[in-house]
């Protein structure tokens, strides 16, 4: 028997279309498949830490709908509670990737654009009457944590209705929140979008948001005034500029240094931070310690073309996350990504301390 979820993860997968050449878009002749969608990305950052984690979703019932759930179930993630559905399509992004053939729409060399095709989609049609489904109540109930993004609110008001319902709904789990801004989302209802994520804000235990997702939706990018404006979670993380994150529990303020990283693609990296992060959570790890497990993930996503990273929970990891404050700032990931970084710098890192101890 499948162990019982920790974590739960709620939100529409995507079938991700990457451009196998690098260039404009309209030279594209292949496409390479994979699986993507922000809480997808977080429950396999979960999964490949040890926890037991679950995604819950609706999709259409054609093609690429069965290949989303089995490439999701392939990474160890249960979906027994993704439903199939015959009237919608499963959502489908395609990933343009920038190159150097100097032609006027190329983006560039490590450019990317996404490109969304996810109107009215099988997960747009999620409501609070889904939550209610047998399956996902099961797993609502006995989950320790749950994560949403604010993605799914803005793909329809009845994903709306339903993250609101599982932001406010009495729980014994903890409820995670990532603001995930995408304007074009939200279409002729922008103007919505503050009230009702700033309602979600106040109503979960976790929440993560970039400085300039604070600025463009609330007209605030200042660590200590998003705090004052959303006092209520309990772990506010502020992602600010320079890779630097704020980290707010009840009253006490810590920043964490992210590491120096050399960027083979963005896409992906806000995911890997939170699922990082809700590990150290769901580990009893101090919150000096579960942010740089969440800036290990996010430099794995940031060091790989995937749009989810790759890492593991091993002695490497846990010697970096309780090392000195001198030896994390001298861990330099380069494009072979966070393994070969903590292999370089084993040497000189200290294995004393405790997962417990703070710094």
């Amino acid at each position: 028997m499948q162990p019982t979820p920790r974590a739960v993860c709620v939100g529409e997968g995507l079938v991700v279309l990457v451009a196998r050449d690098a260039g404009p878009l309209a030279d594209a002749a292949v496409f390479d498949r994979s699986a993507g969608g922000a809480e997808v990305n977080v429950a396999g950052v979960l999964a490949g830490y040890g926890i037991s984690s679950a995604w819950v979703s609706k999709v259409g019932d054609d093609g690429f709908g069965r290949y989303l759930v089995q490439s999701v179930a392939e990474r160890g993630i249960d979906v027994d509670a993704v439903a199939l559905d015959g009237t919608r399509s499963t959502g489908i992004y395609v990933k343009e990737r920038g190159g150097t053939t100097g032609a006027e729409d190329d983006l560039g060399p490590g450019v990317s654009r996404m490109h969304y095709y996810r109107q009215d989609s099988a997960a747009s049609a999620m409501d609070p009457q889904f939550l209610a489904e047998p399956g996902v109540k099961q797993l609502l109930a006995t989950a320790d944590l749950v994560h949403v993004t604010g993605i799914t609110p803005a793909l329809s008001p009845a994903a709306t209705a339903m993250t609101l319902g599982l932001a406010g709904r009495p729980r014994r789990a903890l409820v995670s929140f990532d603001v995930n801004y995408r304007p074009a989302l939200w279409g002729d209802r922008t103007a919505q979008a503050p009230g009702i994520l700033a309602e979600i804000m106040s109503s979960v235990d976790v929440a993560f948001l970039g400085a300039d997702e604070g600025l463009a939706v609330w007209g605030i990018e200042d660590a200590d005034q998003l705090r004052a404006r959303f006092p209520d979670p309990r772990h506010l993380i502020v992602k600010n500029g320079g890779g630097r994150v704020t980290v707010f529990e009840g009253t006490e303020r810590l920043d964490v240094p992210a590491l120096q990283v050399q960027v083979v693609e963005q896409i992906g990296a806000g995911d890997a931070f939170a699922g990082g992060y809700l590990t150290g959570l769901l580990r009893g790890l101090d919150a000096r310690q579960r942010t740089r497990l969440a800036h290990l993930s996010a430099a794995a996503a940031l060091t790989s073309h995937s749009d989810h990273a790759s890492i593991v929970w091993d002695d490497a990891v846990q010697r970096a996350i309780v090392s000195s404050d001198q030896e994390w700032a001298g861990v330099q990931v380069g494009p072979a990504g966070v393994a070969a970084a903590l292999a370089a710098m084993a040497p000189a890192m200290t294995s004393a301390g405790t997962m417990g101890a703070g710094r």
